[in-house]
């Protein structure tokens, strides 16, 4: 079966060197609401809402930054995230839910993050291809389950996106799991790791779940609430 590479977005960082070594190799940014709404010179990039920094420094999510981001670079975005309470379940579904319902309208692709939690059933009704799935969670949680929104998102015919993937190993699983499009920082600290990473994006996976069907992926949640 043929597929197209992943499509790996990196950090927005400022150095020039690891910048030049990602453009050149067709790699897009991530920018995070919490930090420089800059471009950095690249056509293409996504919104990240700010959460998970909010979370590693012991700070509440601010609404405010992420409103701001998305005035200033939301419509040009290939795809931002909505706003989600890390490790939250069912209480970051239903913010993630306000949230898409505020800003209705917007051009881009909006994606909902998928927390330790949720199942399948939660999901489904609200995917489309302009409503997606951001895989986050914990690092065991989203590694299980990656398969079985993978399977979802194929059926819903949305868009699936990995959050903090910074191995080949993790890069093959996202591939494995039909994903679009991951995220990491390690390319963006280390430009010696892009060639590594890069490569990993370009092996096509024979072993994707398309066979996989959608009472599967329901009982595999049903049993992976950790």
């Amino acid at each position: 079966m043929h597929r197209q590479p992943l499509v790996g977005y990196a950090s927005r960082t400022g150095t020039r060197r690891n910048l030049a070594a990602l453009q050149g190799a067709d790699w897009r940014l991530l920018i995070s609401a919490k930090g420089e709404l800059r471009t950095e010179g690249f056509h293409r990039y996504a919104l990240d809402n700010g959460a998970w920094t909010a979370y590693e420094q012991s700070q509440p999510f601010d609404e405010h930054a992420f409103s701001v981001a998305v005035e200033r670079l939301g419509e040009r975005a290939d795809w931002l995230v909505l706003p989600d309470i890390v490790m939250g379940g069912m209480a970051s579904l239903d913010y993630s839910l306000k949230w898409l319902e505020r800003l209705r309208g917007m051009p881009c692709r909006m994606l909902i993050a998928v927390q330790n939690g949720m199942q399948v059933d939660d999901l489904a009704s609200l995917l489309s291809p302009a409503v997606g799935i951001f895989i986050g969670g914990s690092t065991e949680w989203k590694e299980q389950t990656a398969h079985v929104w993978g399977s979802l998102a194929r059926r819903r015919h949305c868009y699936l996106h990995v959050g903090r993937v910074n191995s080949a190993r993790r890069i093959r699983i996202c591939a494995a799991a039909g994903a679009d499009s991951f995220d990491g920082t390690s390319v963006s600290r280390y430009a010696k790791s892009l060639p590594r990473l890069d490569r990993a994006t370009r092996q096509a996976d024979m072993f994707a779940a398309a066979h996989e069907g959608l009472e599967e992926a329901q009982r595999a949640t049903a049993h992976l609430l950790i």
